[in-house]
């Protein structure tokens, strides 16, 4: 069971590494030097999924990843739309950073009966969307405005929230392309807030910036963009992150 072993990790003091992949921009086909990447670092988890999908290789790429990588497979939905009972879990967000009440519970209704035919392990997580510096896909497509990146005290009240409305992890998202990551000064103090594990994604494009922000307060950082051109990044940041 993946949040178990997320939650028991966090408790450790251990630091995880994740893969996002967005089937739009690396299907099956293009897949092998990610791949490759992934088998020669220490890789805990695949994320796959994205705000705006608009081809078919969603299943395809779930169950590639599942015959080619012995790392657990999570689905990081951007709509109800993306399910794979072929995956091991899905993420089920819910976007407490914003005031659109379709993504606080709306598409979740959408989504149950598909869910529970699925099998799928849930993971219950607030997700907060931190300014990077620019609009980004998912804002567009949330139709929400992100947390300022200068204010801190609005993400970790926001993260304290979802603590007590019995939510299971924290992920705090710069978005897809995003100029700059998730300040390490925001992590620091979310983390005073809360106790669930903390995920960060998003603007991360070197191995400096993963380590502050696991020196930060962050259990798993999560990288998409910057491995898709330069796969070789993925075994450096895994080297850093885990020593």
């Amino acid at each position: 069971m993946v949040l178990p072993w997320l939650e028991a990790g966090a408790k450790a003091g251990k630091k995880r590494l994740a893969v996002l992949i967005d089937p739009d921009k690396t299907p099956p086909n293009r897949l092998s030097s990610t791949i490759v990447a992934i088998h020669e670092s220490d890789v805990d988890l695949i994320l796959v999924g994205g705000s705006l999908l608009v081809s078919d290789a969603m299943e395809a790429t779930v169950q590639h990843l599942k015959a080619q990588c012995n790392v657990p497979v999570v689905i990081f939905p951007g709509s109800p739309h993306q399910i794979s009972a072929s995956a091991d879990a899905l993420l089920l967000l819910s976007l407490i950073s914003g005031r659109n009440p379709d993504l606080l519970i709306g598409q979740h209704v959408q989504a149950a009966p598909a869910l529970k035919r699925s099998g799928l392990e849930l993971l219950p997580t607030g997700y907060l969307l931190i300014n990077g510096g620019r609009a980004t896909t998912v804002s567009y497509i949330s139709n929400t405005e992100p947390i300022p990146a200068d204010k801190p005290e609005i993400a970790a009240v926001t993260a304290l929230a979802g603590t007590q409305l019995g939510l299971r992890l924290i992920y705090l998202d710069a978005g897809s392309g995003a100029m700059n990551a998730v300040a390490p000064e925001t992590v620091t103090m979310v983390r005073q807030q809360t106790h669930l594990p903390l995920i960060i994604g998003g603007g991360i494009r070197n191995v400096d910036t993963a380590l502050a922000l696991a020196n930060a307060g962050a259990d798993m950082i999560v990288v998409g963009n910057a491995i898709e051109d330069r796969p070789q990044f993925l075994p450096e940041l895994s080297s850093a992150l885990k020593a």
